[in-house]
């Protein structure tokens, strides 16, 4: 039976706190009350829109549609094999308590814990953190694209995944409704620890998947604030990758800059070490600043509108490109 809810509030529905509303707004829990929903939506010709943990959006402003959030929360084995478990999560799963789950079933996702948002959220923005993204461990997407009114099936390799990017994100964004995940988990525990802090903590010491992962909500606890108390996005800014000569050329002029060479020849750069040296850990404007204790971190008092972030994106920007030449890229995405 569908319980649609009409004209309301979505600022418990985003971890920013933004204000908006929204025409209508309905859970389902099964593929045929989507199946319904859609019918419903079809039917008063409003468009559809989904959420999730609200933790990677900026609403911008009210929401002129159907809203929905997944409330599929089935986890199973498909099957096996000599290597590795093909585990079936469905996108209303939370994510953290899915990576604390997973450890039941094989290895892969520890340092993906404590990231805040649903299963259904990670493969659209490949998630990724110390080392680690859901892509490595991703067999397949299973959905709902609404133009075709059809179910489909992407492969790891048709998902296109790339940094903090994919087709979900793309061509598909706002066509495809994610209701399951695949994933492809390993027998054998290989845990990944090159990551500074990891690696310091790991030396000398048997690791086992729950330390890991005890390890990594230790690490993510110290730096990001909780979203429940301190209303943010998590990382609001992608870090920039850019060429080995304008790697060069910052290593003259900053000797100290975090940097991360990738296969391709490229480097990575720390946006929040980027951010602090423009002077912006700590600092406000209005409503909205960047965390005191880490500067890639976009905060509000939750009382924030989408101007107020506009605001603040634009200035941090500016002052990171004059400073740097580097132009910063925000992670969540307009909803």
């Amino acid at each position: 039976m569908m319980d649609i809810r009409r004209n309301i509030s979505l600022k418990s529905f985003n971890t920013l706190r933004l204000s908006a509303s929204a025409d209508a707004f309905a859970e389902f829990h099964s593929v045929g009350e989507l199946l319904a929903l859609y019918g419903w939506a079809a039917s008063h010709k409003l468009p559809i829109k989904v959420i999730g943990g609200g933790s990677n959006v900026l609403l911008t402003s009210d929401v002129n549609a159907l809203v929905l959030r997944s409330a599929m929360r089935t986890v199973s084995v498909l099957r096996e094999t000599a290597e590795h478990r093909i585990v079936s999560v469905d996108a209303g799963v939370n994510w953290h308590e899915w990576v604390c789950k997973s450890i039941d079933f094989g290895s892969g996702l520890e340092n993906l814990a404590f990231i805040p948002g649903t299963v259904g959220a990670a493969p659209v923005q490949n998630i990724g953190a110390y080392g680690v993204e859901v892509s490595d461990c991703l067999e397949a997407v299973v959905g709902f694209c609404l133009s075709t009114a059809q179910l489909r099936m992407f492969s790891a390799d048709e998902c296109r995944f790339a940094y903090r990017d994919s087709v979900f994100k793309q061509e598909l964004r706002g066509d495809f409704i994610i209701l399951r995940v695949l994933f492809r988990l390993r027998k054998q525990f290989s845990p990944v620890l090159s990551y500074g802090p990891v690696a310091q903590w790991a030396e000398g010491r048997e690791v086992t998947p729950q330390a890991l992962i005890d390890e990594i909500v230790s690490i993510r606890s110290s730096k990001l604030p909780d979203p429940d108390t301190v209303p943010n996005a998590g990382s609001f800014f992608k870090n920039p990758v850019v060429c080995e000569e304008v790697a060069a050329d910052l290593r003259l002029r900053y000797p100290d800059i975090p940097e991360y060479p990738q296969s391709d020849g490229s480097v990575k750069l720390a946006a929040g070490w980027l951010i602090e040296r423009s002077g912006w850990k700590g600092r406000w404007s209005g409503n909205a600043g960047m965390h005191k204790d880490q500067a890639l971190v976009l905060v509000t008092n939750g009382k924030a509108e989408y101007d107020d972030l506009q605001r603040l994106v634009g200035q941090v920007q500016k002052d990171v490109k004059c400073e740097f030449g580097i132009q910063l890229e925000p992670e969540p995405q307009p909803f």
